[in-house]
């Protein structure tokens, strides 16, 4: 079969904070993408606010060099897909991988294969693509390159990997430096030999195979991505796989359900380091984007209209975790951030608080995201959305509430199923450093929701490895328990294991909570009186409603307070009037951390100003009726 010899499509997939953006970084300054006076930022694919302020990749992106080979000849472009490293956003690396040809697998030089790196090799072996392995941070103090590499090979013979995937070829590097070698230097050093990333351009251009075609194929072209335009609409991300597709081109557009239409290609895009730019005509292989199409879909084709073939569907793993979002259902709903004062009626003009406009968004939202789904609940004004893990359900709040949106969000579930008759429940693979001192503490923390030690291992540098198998559920709340038993210095990642049989209760708070029983403003002297009851979240000055949790109780029950209690003033003068006590600085929680600490008849109230956490009964009166029924059966 013919191939194309100026091209190269592959992706470059890791574990969280590996170094994957860094090293795309460096390929576009070395192959020359930028004129000598641009001003270049860190981690230039990382374009979206949250993904510069979490310090994550988010969406998978794509990027173009066009290398130069050193021997002569003509420029070759590469196609690099730049994917998550988060096993929450699994569903952005699927679709990055049908894309490319081949895989560069990148790995800390410290930290080693990690869950991520195992759920992203995984599917590349499944794809029966070539793997590069990409030593990553070599000049760490702390890195072992030849204990890596030896974990490395064990991962791919842990995940049946065959001979000819086995054979693959090894690049050191530090791709902060932006200098790559064939050799491996010694642990805590650049690489020597070499100033640039000219050894791994060059494995890249040996290993990654060319696209292949058929000339006499009529055109195939598969949607594995959207984005959007103002001027254009919606753009779809294709890649060729047959024939060739051209501006103005009629084509044959086969749905998701095998319906036909014919459309026409208005606008054709080719990228061009970061940025878009119009062309003639794509041909097999080339990675393009195309606009005049206003309702394609991720994973449907574009064909020839006299024969038109349908590529499969993109399939992405089952969602773990799901939880409940609404309209805003509180007394504070569209009253901005206090609720007073003419300057917050100003800033909430555009406040988005109905049913309808909440619905449209969770659509336009499963248009990009194929890894979640939206389902209808018993209510008009809530639906139960389905993703991969908390942090994705969180990242799309965050998002909606920038946009101006004011939600009601439950507590966290997972997403079960039955199994011969038995209800099976997501479990996940935990892998956990930690400082050997903290070793009880972790051991202690797993025990109590139901993790199963698979392995450990020491390395003799004070720090043990940990392996775990736990329930999905018992890890929503776990993070912030975690950090604060190994003082801010454990490290843990997991990933999506699959189902086994229910665990049975599982009990991960055992603090109540304090909840205010009437409506005003929170006073200091309320605070000070309080705050021996536990640890208090609000400020003096918020206003709060019956029904909203104002702290965590020091007790396993929930207490009913008066946070707005003011001091009485007299005309008799007090020995102690001019002793002051100081306030504790209240507990400030981030929308992940608001959803760790409900429980289940607790919810969170999410607005552009402020996250609070609620009563789902704010009732106090009708709370303690529910309670005492369900105490009597």
């Amino acid at each position: 079969m013919p191939t194309r010899h100026d091209i190269r499509n592959v992706a470059i997939v890791a574990h969280v904070d590996h170094g994957k953006t860094t090293l795309v970084d460096a390929m576009l300054k070395q192959a020359g993408a930028f004129a000598a006076h641009q001003q270049l930022d860190d981690r230039m694919m990382d374009s979206n606010d949250l993904e510069r302020e979490k310090g994550i990749t988010i969406l998978a992106k794509n990027t173009a060099v066009k290398y130069h080979p050193k021997a002569g000849g003509a420029p070759i472009t590469i196609n690099i897909i730049d994917t998550p490293g988060h096993a929450d956003f699994g569903g952005e690396v699927e679709r990055g991988l049908s894309m490319v040809d081949a895989v560069v697998l990148l790995v800390d030089a410290s930290e080693g294969p990690l869950p991520q790196t195992r759920f992203v090799l995984r599917k590349a072996l499944q794809a029966r693509m070539p793997v590069i392995l990409c030593i990553n941070k070599t000049d760490r103090p702390d890195s072992r390159i030849d204990e890596v590499v030896n974990e490395t090979y064990d991962l791919f013979l842990d995940l049946d990997a065959d001979e000819d995937q086995i054979e693959f070829p090894i690049v050191y590097a530090c791709a902060r430096d932006g200098v790559a070698s064939l050799t491996k230097p010694a642990d805590g050093t650049v690489p020597a030999d070499s100033d640039s990333l000219e050894p791994f351009f060059s494995t890249l251009l040996e290993t990654v195979p060319a696209p292949e075609y058929d000339e006499s194929a009529p055109l195939q072209a598969h949607v594995t991505n959207l984005d959007a335009d103002n001027f254009l609409g919606r753009i779809a991300l294709l890649r060729v796989e047959q024939g060739e597709l051209r501006k103005g081109q009629n084509v044959a557009w086969i749905k998701r359900d095998g319906s036909i239409a014919n459309v026409r290609i208005s606008e054709l895009m080719m990228t061009e380091a970061l940025t878009r730019k119009p062309a003639e005509m794509a041909g097999p292989g080339d990675i393009c984007a195309v606009a005049g199409i206003p309702d394609i879909m991720i994973g449907e084709t574009l064909a020839d209209p006299e024969n038109p073939i349908a590529l499969p569907l993109i399939t992405v793993d089952e969602p773990a975790i799901s939880m409940t979002v609404g309209t805003n259902t509180s007394p504070l709903v569209g009253r901005g951030g206090t609720g007073k004062g003419a300057e917050n009626k100003a800033a909430v003009k555009d406040r988005k608080v109905t049913a309808r406009q909440v619905k449209d968004r969770l659509d336009r939202e499963l248009v990009g995201n194929v890894s979640l789904r939206v389902l209808d609940t018993e209510r008009p004004d809530a639906w139960e959305v389905q993703g991969r893990g908390e942090l994705a359900l969180a990242i799309l709040v965050e998002q909606m509430r920038r946009e101006g949106f004011e939600l009601t969000i439950g507590k966290p579930q997972v997403v079960t199923k039955e199994v011969d008759g038995k209800i099976h429940e997501p479990v996940e693979r935990m892998t956990i450093d930690v400082p050997e001192e903290h070793m009880g503490a972790v051991t202690q923390l797993m025990g109590v929701r139901k993790g199963r030690m698979d392995n450990m291992s020491n390395h003799g540098s004070g720090w043990v490895r940990m392996e775990f198998v736990v329930p999905s559920r018992g890890l929503i709340g776990f993070r912030t328990e975690f950090l604060t038993n190994t003082r801010g210095t454990g490290i843990a990642h997991s990933i999506h294991e699959g189902h086994e049989p229910w665990f049975g209760v599982l009990t991960t708070r055992n603090n109540g909570s304090l909840v205010a029983d009437r409506s005003g403003a929170v006073t200091a002297f309320a605070m000070t009186n309080l705050q021996e009851r536990g640890v208090l979240f609000t400020e003096p000055g918020t206003e709060v409603y019956e029904g909203m949790i104002v702290g965590e109780n020091s007790r396993s029950d929930d207490m009913d307070v008066n946070i707005t209690k003011e001091k009485k003033l007299t005309n008799m003068r007090s020995s102690s009037a001019d002793s002051f006590e100081a306030i504790v600085p209240p507990r400030k929680l981030s929308l992940e951390q608001s959803l760790e600490f409900c429980r289940d008849d607790e919810c969170v109230e999410v607005t552009p100003e402020s996250v609070r956490i609620r009563k789902v009964n704010l009732d106090a009166r009708e709370r303690a009726r529910a309670a005492s029924r369900a105490k009597h059966g």
